[in-house]
């Protein structure tokens, strides 16, 4: 839990009695390499935080798997567009390597919020930046072409090693084999 605090701490100023009751509703979870933390059908019903390893959101069409986001240590998620209005998700959430999270069901989150001031200004940063990185994202897929996208995507030293190349074109909205073209021709 030390991550998290730190994580937390970094975020937001909190009493101790406030973090206590905020640990109080959380707890740890292992998740071994590939397996499905939410299926595709599922209600999400919890937030997460990344403490070690990595996930990576994926829809299937036509027989084939979409990675349309990655995240690593010390990130907070959830399938907000499932959690939010009690719909089945259109994604499967995956651990890409064993992965060791932070849990809090929806119930304990809203129940914190409605309790904590401080936990309720962690949330709204929490999806502010989530906001933004996927504004970004969706403004590189616009503006950049697929080379500088990749070049952008490279910053992130995490992603490129631990992804395989197939999520990673995924990722950047190109097949791998541009993905190889455009990888031999930066060398």
């Amino acid at each position: 839990m030390e991550e998290f605090i730190k994580f937390i701490k970094e975020m937001v100023w909190i009493d101790e009695v406030d973090l206590q009751l905020v640990l109080s509703r959380c707890r740890e979870r292992m998740i071994p390499k590939n397996k499905l933390i939410l299926r595709k059908g599922q209600i999400a019903n919890q937030y997460f935080f990344i403490v070690s390893g990595g996930i990576r959101f994926f829809y299937e069409l036509h027989d084939q798997e979409n990675t349309t986001w990655v995240m690593f240590r010390n990130e907070f998620f959830t399938e907000i567009s499932s959690l939010h209005p009690q719909k089945p998700t259109r994604f499967n959430i995956e651990a890409i390597e064993e992965t060791k999270l932070i849990v809090i069901d929806k119930k304990d989150m809203d129940f914190l919020y409605g309790q904590v001031a401080a936990w309720e200004e962690f949330g709204r940063k929490i999806w502010e930046a989530t906001t933004v990185r996927m504004i970004d994202q969706l403004m590189n897929f616009q503006t950049m072409s697929a080379e500088e996208r990749y070049l952008s995507f490279m910053t992130h030293s995490e992603l490129i090693h631990k992804v395989p190349v197939k999520q990673v074109a995924a990722v950047l909205g190109i097949t791998p084999n541009a993905l190889s073209r455009i990888r031999k021709k930066i060398r």
